[in-house]
């Protein structure tokens, strides 16, 4: 931390929140779900906006980045960088309030996605984008990411539901950002403020490349990289705030949103259609996505499915709908005006698709205790097959490209050619309604061939989809997976006009930078490399299954599943709301221990052992981790350690 003492004080004494330094704070911030670590400058968890502020302002005296952070469920690494990262998750986490008859809200960036739906459910209301990561995603960070979710079709993006924004730029000066038109706009344009000035650079640059973007903008739903210029240029009131919709934290900290909320669906039919094959099942969605009131269509391959099959909580839900040994099964959503209606919907597909021979299987989700069943496993697809054992994992680089629905079979069979080209492979899951699937590659970090075998096959897939006129996220964004696609997918006059759009915003490049634009090189920075060790631990307990205590740990791969509220685990993060009292906070600070070293740390030693005290051996990550990480037993592991050191005392005696 050579370097930054003064920037550190200097926070201490202006902040009502936490200032944090140390090297394991620091090393609990240094990823997220990617496969992307990074060190951050230090770590800020604000209490109030006055503390962003003063963060954002004493960290601009000092010369240092500045990364607004909610859950750190980014899978492309946009929330990892050499940068004061400030926590919004713990304080920054309220509705400030509901117009119902407006159809809005006003909340802070922290909140979580599945909270504000627990707000608005007694008033008649739901958030529209559902992401996978509910129970854990931060408002904050879906703005960022502009995410979306199974029910797109319906409910769009997250730019289609931000109203207007509030919070600070680079260097700290204060923003209110919403929809203008008409002499209003006017005024704005002609202010003498930076806001004037952002207001006015926008609006030149969406007028001088106005046919660009029509014309190199991919003509689908799912896309979410660059800056979403072609809001501005749409028919509606200028509004910047969509600008920092997908904007992953380079523009501006973001400290209030207000939001369009939607009327709860009044009832949901739901049916699963197994295939034996994913080609058939890729190719009964299009005509099921034509069927009247088609909410979702979603696939789940076997990959999945088994590794599913070995997570305790998956085995109970998929009793409810598993039928035989599928390929694929499609997941199917109705809406209806009633439960009746959405009921009738269903059947009507099911005995269609049946007398069509479409599927052979087709079960009817009529019990309202188990009709979320199958969505759960669709949700926690992701961690089930990062729960992959070994060193060779499951990995995001090209895991959302989204391409026009009506490719979809085309390119999944392109896709699975370079997989046998490059002699790998990958589950397929996602959504077909919209042209996306999740492929993520099983690729060995730990070895320098298997990292020019990512990037080769990056190289392919990127043509693919370009070929295709797709999107190289559809989804997740660009962070330090995708950012170098960019040039080549917008064109060089676009990429030109997206740093601009990064200087009028932040011209000191403060905020998160590296992300976008001028970004670094994909394999850097990564999380593991050949570098990695892994060595070998005497344990008392048997680890084989795991291949190894160390990689018992590395099954972690920061999906953050253990930052949820519901459920068992994790009883500590819940109470403290701590990121180190989380499953993935004490497997990440226990990895760099073991295979890198802290400043001042080992596995015996006392930080170590207050991070595991607060476990209280559960078991809820076993049952519930898509991973399977086993907390308790590694925490028992390592106090055996530590009570070998340094005693074992008469309590614990």
């Amino acid at each position: 931390m050579q370097g930054w003492e003064n920037l550190r004080a200097e926070l201490e004494d202006a902040l009502e929140g936490e200032v944090r330094f140390d090297p394991y704070s620091r090393a609990l911030y240094s990823t997220d779900a990617s496969m992307y670590q990074i060190d951050p400058i230090g770590v800020v968890i604000p209490r109030s906006a006055e503390d962003v502020q003063k963060t954002v302002r004493i960290a601009a005296g000092h010369e240092a980045a500045v990364l607004p952070r909610g859950g750190g469920t980014s899978l492309a690494g946009q929330t990892v960088g050499r940068a004061v990262v400030m926590d919004f998750s713990k304080y920054l986490n309220q509705v400030l309030e509901l117009n119902a008859e407006g159809s809005w809200a006003r909340i802070q960036p922290g909140l979580v996605q599945d909270h504000l739906n627990v707000y608005l459910r007694p008033h008649g209301f739901v958030l529209g984008p559902n992401t996978s990561t509910s129970s854990r995603a931060t408002l904050g960070g879906m703005m960022g990411n502009n995410s979306s979710g199974s029910r797109s079709i319906v409910y769009g993006k997250t730019v289609d539901h931000v109203i207007a924004a509030s919070g600070f730029l680079a260097g700290g000066d204060p923003f209110s950002i919403g929809p203008l038109e008409g002499a209003v706009l006017q005024a704005k344009l002609a202010e003498k403020s930076r806001e004037g000035e952002i207001h006015r650079a926008l609006h030149r640059i969406a007028a001088e490349n106005r046919e660009e973007i029509e014309e190199r903008y991919p003509k689908i739903m799912r896309r979410v990289s660059g800056y979403n210029l072609d809001e501005l240029i749409k028919p509606q009131p200028f509004n910047l705030a969509k600008i920092l919709v997908g904007a992953e934290g380079t523009l501006a900290a973001v400290t209030e949103i207000k939001v369009r909320v939607c009327p709860l669906p009044k009832a949901v039919g739901v049916l699963v259609v197994h295939f034996d094959s994913i080609e058939k099942a890729i190719a009964a969605s299009g005509p099921i996505l034509k069927r009247e009131g088609v909410a979702a269509v979603e696939i789940v391959d076997k990959v999945i499915l088994a590794q599913a099959a070995q997570n305790l909580e998956a085995q109970r839900w998929m009793k409810s709908f598993m039928r035989g040994e599928p390929a694929a099964f499609l997941l199917i959503e109705f809406y209806g005006e009633t439960q009746d209606e959405a009921e009738e919907k269903v059947v009507r597909l099911s005995a269609d698709l049946e007398r069509e021979g479409v599927g052979y299987a087709r079960v009817l989700m009529h019990d309202p205790a188990t009709r979320s069943d199958p969505g759960k496993v669709r949700e926690a697809g992701l961690g089930y097959i990062l729960g992959r054992r070994g060193d060779a994992k499951p990995l995001a680089f090209v895991e959302d490209c989204a391409v026009p629905p009506e490719r979809l079979l085309q390119y999944y069979q392109r896709f699975d050619a370079i997989m046998r080209k490059h002699n790998t492979s990958t589950s397929y899951y996602g959504h077909t309604s919209v042209g996306l699937l999740h492929l993520r590659p099983v690729i060995n970090l730990k070895d320098a061939g298997e990292i020019q075998k990512m990037a080769a096959i990056q190289e392919e897939v990127a043509g693919l989809v370009l070929e295709y006129g797709g999107a190289m996220s559809g989804e997740h964004g660009d962070g330090l997976a995708r950012s170098r696609w960019i040039p080549r997918f917008f064109g060089p006059r676009l990429y030109e006009a997206f740093r601009e759009v990064k200087r009028a915003f932040d011209p000191s490049s403060q905020m998160n930078p590296g992300k976008i634009v001028d970004a670094p090189g994909f394999t850097e920075n990564l999380r593991y490399g050949p570098a990695s060790k892994t060595p070998e631990i005497k344990t008392i307990m048997d680890f084989s299954k795991d291949h190894g205590f160390v990689r018992a740990i590395e099954l972690c791969n920061g999906v953050g599943e253990c930052r949820k509220r519901d459920g068992t685990m994790c009883p500590s993060f819940q109470a403290t709301r701590e990121e180190e009292h989380s499953t993935r906070g004490r497997a990440n600070v226990l990895r760099r221990v073991i295979a890198e070293g802290l400043p001042g740390e080992e596995l015996t030693s006392r930080r170590v052992y207050d991070a595991l005290d607060l476990c209280l051996s559960c078991k809820g990550c076993k049952a519930e981790c898509p991973s399977s990480v086993d907390m308790a037993k590694i925490k028992a592991e390592v106090l055996q350690a530590y009570w070998d050191r340094h005693g074992v005392p008469l309590r614990v005696r």
